[in-house]
């Protein structure tokens, strides 16, 4: 058994929330640059290049890449052989929430009530997903989620007739709706499996792992291959102005299902599809 203050865990969120709001993942970094390159359309490649500024701007600034700071999604995989001491796991996740985005200078865009709404000033509660592993460690990945890409995030429950065009149809059509809306080139994970919310926590981790690494399974590498070319060839381009750089990437996770269902969520990404990690 090992002993994990909360205190580490709490300096481990708010470094996180900071660092991942300030700078991209370097293949999603490259993916950008490459598409600036290859962009055809004149005010496409302009934009891109843009962005790219904007990237090298918030590192050598330290500041936020983009304004919104979005919500803070916390994935946490907690070894068995872990004893936290000092106070509640919760509780220091969202006490190193608070103080990465009170300390960062982050925007805090968090209501406390989703109707009665009233901002709770600190960026406060996280989205937290705690999956209990072997092993005596804690992983946390902290992925801030804005909501001009969430909100043209959807779920389609399909029937298992439903075939994989069908699905890259769905796909296809969810990018197509959100148009200029989540700033592209959008990242889009796609979520196949489970149940109903299982299938839409799948795509919020598809967007957590890297634009460069493909599906291990061949068929579903496919996939993302094919629902990414279809997604570019529908000329929305870098922020809605036309181009062949619609999406940067499409990922994939998938999960074991009911005979009955075929559950899809596409999670849809901007282009500063955010996140960082570290094991404590």
């Amino acid at each position: 058994m090992r002993e994990i203050e909360t205190s580490k865990i709490i300096e481990a969120v708010r470094q996180l929330c900071i660092d991942a709001n300030r700078v991209l993942p370097q293949d999603l970094e490259n993916r950008i640059a490459a598409a600036a390159d290859a962009e055809t359309s004149p005010t496409g490649k302009a934009i891109l290049c843009d962005l790219c500024e904007n990237m090298n701007a918030a590192r050598e600034l330290q500041i936020p890449v983009c304004q919104d700071t979005g919500m803070a999604v916390v994935f946490a995989e907690v070894g068995q052989e872990v004893h936290i001491t000092g106070g509640s796991f919760e509780d220091a996740i969202n006490e190193g929430v608070r103080r990465g985005y009170v300390e960062g200078l982050l925007r805090c865009s968090v209501v406390a009530d989703p109707i009665r709404r009233g901002n709770t000033g600190d960026n406060t509660p996280a989205v937290l997903h705690t999956r209990l592993v072997p092993g005596d460690r804690i992983s946390l990945t902290v992925s801030p989620k804005g909501f001009g890409s969430e909100n043209m995030s959807r779920i389609k429950m399909f029937t298992p007739s439903a075939s994989a065009e069908d699905i890259i149809g769905f796909v296809v059509e969810t990018a197509k709706i959100a148009g200029s809306n989540p700033c592209p080139p959008m990242m889009l994970g796609v979520g196949i499996g489970g149940d109903f919310e299982k299938c839409a926590q799948l795509a919020k981790q598809a967007l957590c792992r890297p634009v460069s690494q493909k599906n291990e399974d061949p068929f579903y590498a496919g996939l993302e291959e094919k629902m990414l070319a279809q997604v570019n060839a529908l000329n929305i381009g870098p922020q809605g102005f036309g181009g062949i750089t619609t999406a940067l990437g499409v990922n994939i996770e998938q999960f074991p299902t009911h005979i009955a269902g075929l559950p899809v969520a596409v999670n849809v990404g901007c282009h500063v599809t955010r996140h960082k990690g570290l094991t404590i």
